[in-house]
């Protein structure tokens, strides 16, 4: 049986998952730098070659981009809370910064949803 986990590429991997953590809570579980590596990477060799951190629950791997990221908009992370108020409070500290796409309100199919983009151009769906 295989298990999901998000892997995050990104300009800043640590203040990236540092504003997760702060929005969702959680902690970071290990880091390995390119240094850390058994090839010399100079100038690279304090960005993050892998990240593990917990949060909203949730087991991300992240890394630091070497070469310029480009944003996109294929993808989008969705969290399901049981709670309306855990899922506003995570859409509210998600979307500091960032670009409410579609507010969290009720909707017809039951419960809350909204949709935002974080200050690091990731979108997320919450529902709960």
């Amino acid at each position: 049986m295989a298990t999901l986990k998000p892997f995050l590429f990104s300009e800043d991997s640590r203040a990236q998952a540092d504003f997760y953590i702060g929005a969702l809570g959680g902690e970071i579980q290990s880091v390995m730098t390119f240094g850390d590596g058994p090839e010399p990477h100079g100038a690279n060799k304090d960005k993050v070659m892998h990240m593990c951190l917990t949060a909203g629950g949730v087991t991300f791997f992240m890394a630091d981009l070497l070469d310029p990221l480009t944003r996109g908009n294929g993808f989008s992370l969705n969290l399901y809370f049981e709670s309306g108020d855990e899922g506003r409070e995570a859409f509210n500290n998600l979307s500091a910064g960032g670009n409410v796409l579609h507010p969290l309100e009720p909707v017809f199919w039951g419960g809350m949803y909204g949709q935002l983009e974080d200050k690091f151009g990731v979108q997320w769906m919450i529902s709960c």
